[in-house]
């Protein structure tokens, strides 16, 4: 890899900043980090670096619930590899931030060598997970049908559809996304269209199936207001 590659590592502890730095300095020489400990500097960062050759991204980092930071990242910039770092070591969870469109997936428990060929593997254009997931067997047909709906949200709608699952009512999320209420409902709409359902509940335990248990309080949407 040349000096012109850049890696951009989201995470909200500084100590595993600092281990992933070393990890990647280590896998490409001259590689330029960038760090961010959230989403929106993430988002604000690529916004900067669209070129970026990849992100390592924790699933657990402020304004992030189970996949969605994933999916979101994935809607957004979907030229750029994504390769997750995460303590979750659960083969399912693994299997699914693959199904969400990652190019690999670090456990942060893996060795610093390890990760390193996880790194050059992801930008060599390979994926990279734990050898002893298997990414051959087949996923069942409702979690394929789920996954698939999800993935066509956009960027906004996977926002949006964050917020209903923290039961925030359209006013509060008009006025975290810095849209009108009119928009809110119009992105409501179009998630409940894709995700094929009648309600705001209805959509986030859609969401919550898919999610392994990784929203806490992924029940919450059955007393979101409707």
């Amino acid at each position: 890899m040349s000096q012109s590659t850049t890696i951009v590592i989201a995470d909200d502890h500084p100590l595993v900043r600092g281990a992933l730095r070393e990890a990647v300095a280590g896998a490409v020489e001259g590689a330029r980090i960038l760090e961010c400990g959230d989403l929106e500097q993430l988002s604000a960062t690529l916004s900067q670096a669209p070129d970026a050759d990849l992100v390592l991204l924790d699933l657990s980092m402020p304004g992030v619930r189970g996949f969605s930071g994933l999916m979101y990242l994935r809607a957004q910039h979907p030229d750029v590899p994504v390769v997750v770092v995460s303590g979750n070591e659960d083969r399912t969870v693994i299997r699914r931030c693959i199904d969400f469109g990652a190019s690999g997936y670090i456990p942060k428990t893996t060795d610093i060598e390890d990760m390193r060929a996880g790194i050059r593997a992801v930008l060599a254009g390979r994926t990279w997970t734990p050898p002893d997931v298997d990414l051959a067997a087949p996923a069942d047909k409702e979690t394929v049908d789920i996954v698939r709906r999800l993935a066509s949200l956009t960027p906004q709608q996977v926002r949006v559809l964050m917020m209903l699952s923290e039961g925030l009512l359209n006013k509060q999320i008009a006025y975290e996304l810095t849209v009108s209420e009119a928009t809110v409902k119009a992105h409501v709409s179009a998630i409940l269209q894709k995700l094929g359902v009648d309600s705001r509940t209805q959509a986030v335990i859609v969401a919550s199936k898919i999610e392994a248990g990784q929203w806490k309080g992924a029940n919450a949407g059955e007393s979101a207001p409707g």
